[in-house]
C-alpha cells in the first residue's frame, strides 16, 4: 500500500450488504495492521493525533467483511457490518447532504428503504402497509408471487415504464420478506457469486 507524505491512506467504508458509503477516514500502517489483526475498523485521527477504534465510545462498531485497495494502492475500500450508525451525528451514513442532483434515481434508495422496513418491524403502526404484510405471512408471500407475475407480463409487453413499476413492487415485497424472515443477504450474495463461475 502507498501511504501519503503524512503516512496515511484514505479509507472508504461501505455497508457490506447495501454498498452504501458510510464514511471516509484515514489510517496509518498501525491502524491497517489493527484492522487485519482484530477484524474491526481502526483509524488515525488527524485532529487528535492518535489511533482510534470505530465505536470505542459509541458502541457503533464496524466488523470488517472485506478490504481492497484501488489500482494505485493509495486508497482502501473496507466493507463492514455496521453496528448502530456510522456518523457521529447519529445518522446511518456521513453522506446525507445532496449538493447537486438527486439520489431518487440511484441505488441510494435501497438502504433508505431497508431502514424504513426495519423501523416498521421494530415500531409497528396499524396504518402501515409494511406492517400489515409482516402480520400476514400468506399475504406477504402471495404479493411476491403476484408482483413476479406482473413483472414477467410487463417484460412481454415491452413497456419500460411498466417493467420499472412492477420490478419496484417485486423488490419492495421481497425486501419485506427478507426482513420478516431474517434471511442474511450474505448467504444470497454467496449464492450469486456461485453463478459467476
Amino acid at each position: 500500500m502507498r501511504f501519503d507524505e503524512n503516512g496515511l491512506i484514505t479509507v472508504v467504508v461501505q455497508d457490506s450488504v447495501t454498498s452504501e458509503v458510510l464514511m471516509v477516514a484515514w489510517a496509518n500502517e498501525d491502524a491497517v495492521k489493527l484492522m487485519k489483526d482484530t477484524g474491526y475498523t481502526h483509524f488515525w485521527s488527524r485532529s487528535r493525533k492518535r489511533l482510534w477504534k470505530k465505536g470505542e465510545e459509541s458502541g457503533h462498531f464496524q466488523k470488517i467483511i472485506s478490504m481492497q485497495t484501488d489500482c494505485d494502492s493509495d486508497t482502501l475500500l473496507v466493507r463492514v457490518e455496521q453496528t448502530g450508525v456510522a456518523c457521529h451525528t447519529g445518522s446511518a451514513t456521513c453522506f446525507n447532504e445532496t449538493i447537486f442532483g438527486d439520489t431518487d434515481r440511484t441505488s441510494a434508495v435501497i438502504p433508505v428503504l431497508k431502514r424504513i422496513i426495519q423501523h416498521r418491524k421494530k415500531d409497528p403502526s396499524p396504518d402501515s402497509y409494511t406492517c400489515k404484510l409482516f402480520d400476514d405471512e400468506n399475504k406477504m408471500c402471495k404479493k411476491i408471487v403476484e408482483e413476479a407475475g406482473e413483472f414477467v407480463l410487463s417484460v412481454k409487453d415491452g413497456s419500460q415504464e411498466e417493467m420499472a413499476w412492477e420490478l419496484a413492487d417485486l423488490i419492495y415485497h421481497a425486501m419485506v420478506a427478507i426482513e420478516k424472515t431474517g434471511l442474511p443477504m450474505e448467504k444470497v450474495f454467496e449464492k450469486l457469486s456461485e453463478r459467476m463461475k
